[in-house]
C-alpha cells in the first residue's frame, strides 16, 4: 500500500458520533461502522482484514501503540489519545476506549475499540508529551522513549490510561458516554 503523505488539515469530528472497530486479535480489522469509514475515507471492503495501523499518523509515538497493545493484551483496558491519518492525508484527533471480548473460556477473541473526538484542550495538552517522545525516539530509539514515558507517568503517579482520564475530566470529557455506548453496542 502507497505511504500516505500527512496534509496538516485536521477532519472536524461529530462530537456526537463514535467511530467503531472491531480487530482480531493480530489488530486486523473485521468490523468498521459506517462512521469509521466515511472519516477514514476507506470503502468498507478497503478496511475489512487490513491491519489498523494503516491508519497510524507519523506524529504519533510507538511507544503509545506498544502501551495500548501490551494493555488489551492482558485484557486491561486502556484509554489513549490517538492522532490518526485518513486516506487523504487529512487526519483527526480521538479518545480511544476498548472493550476486549473473550470466549467461554476466557480467551480473547476480539477487539472493540470506541473513539470520539479529543477536544481541543485534550490535543493542546498532549501533543507537547507526543512530539517530545518522537523526538526521543528518532535521536536515541524507542526504549528511551519508553522510559521517558514511564518517568513521566511515574512522577504523576498514575497510568497512561488515568493520566488520559484526568484529562479529560479537566476538560470536560466524560466516560460515562464511553461506557453507554459500550454498553450499546456489546
Amino acid at each position: 500500500m502507497k505511504k500516505l503523505l500527512p496534509t496538516g488539515v485536521e477532519i472536524k469530528l461529530n462530537p456526537k458520533k463514535y467511530i467503531v472497530s472491531k480487530t482480531d486479535i493480530d489488530g486486523n480489522i473485521i468490523y468498521a461502522n459506517d462512521y469509521f469509514t466515511e472519516i477514514s475515507g476507506y470503502s468498507e471492503s478497503e478496511l475489512i482484514g487490513s491491519p489498523h495501523n494503516i491508519l497510524r499518523h507519523p506524529d504519533m509515538p510507538k511507544v503509545i501503540f506498544k502501551l495500548m497493545w501490551n494493555s488489551i493484551q492482558n485484557s486491561k483496558n486502556i484509554k489513549a489519545v490517538v492522532k490518526n491519518l485518513a486516506k487523504d492525508g487529512r487526519h483527526y484527533w480521538i479518545i480511544t476506549d476498548f472493550d476486549i471480548q473473550k470466549d467461554s473460556s476466557g480467551n480473547i477473541q476480539n477487539y472493540i475499540a470506541y473513539r470520539q473526538v479529543a477536544s481541543k484542550n485534550i490535543i493542546k495538552d498532549i501533543e507537547p508529551l507526543y512530539k517530545k517522545l518522537l523526538d526521543i525516539e528518532s535521536k536515541y530509539g524507542y526504549s528511551e522513549s519508553e522510559k521517558y514515558l514511564t518517568e513521566f507517568l511515574e512522577r504523576r503517579d498514575m497510568s497512561y490510561s488515568q493520566f488520559i482520564e484526568d484529562l479529560a475530566k479537566k476538560k470536560g470529557f466524560s466516560s460515562i458516554l464511553f461506557n453507554s455506548m459500550k454498553k450499546l453496542l456489546s
